[in-house]
């Protein structure tokens, strides 16, 4: 397993991931398997979306925090439930085949590190199988 170490600017955001997952795999030389990308915190989350037009990026935060506000009256005291919630519709894990020592993504698609409550120091997993 290797770890990927990140530090995020913003309360909600979200960062590609997919070259430095990319790397891993080149430097592991698996030629055919998976590659399984796991987010060990709750108030973070994983996604593939598309990579070419920073727009969309844009366009899923502003959907994001306008269907999730931050200050809604949650009941929970630590203030940041909204970064559950949106962390939970992304979801902790991703499973991406591996073919010919590379990632298996559509022409579009990048691997997405889903900050809710930050900044912060984050990290993510990565296991190839």
């Amino acid at each position: 397993m290797e770890k990927i170490r990140i530090k995020t600017n913003n309360r909600v955001e979200l960062l590609d991931i997919t070259e430095t997952v990319g790397g891993i795999i080149e430097r592991g030389r698996v030629s055919d398997g998976l590659c399984v990308v796991f987010c060990p915190h709750t108030t973070a989350g994983l996604t593939i979306n598309e990579n070419a037009d920073p727009s969309v990026r844009a366009d899923i935060l502003k959907t994001l925090n306008k269907l999730i506000p931050e200050n809604a009256g949650y009941a929970h005291q630590e203030g940041n439930s909204d970064s559950h919630i949106k962390s939970s519709l992304f979801g902790a894990s991703l499973t991406i085949i591996v073919e010919n020592n590379r990632l298996m993504l559509g022409t579009w698609q990048g691997i997405y590190f889903c900050e809710s409550d930050g900044p912060r120091n984050r990290e993510i997993w990565v296991k190839v199988i």
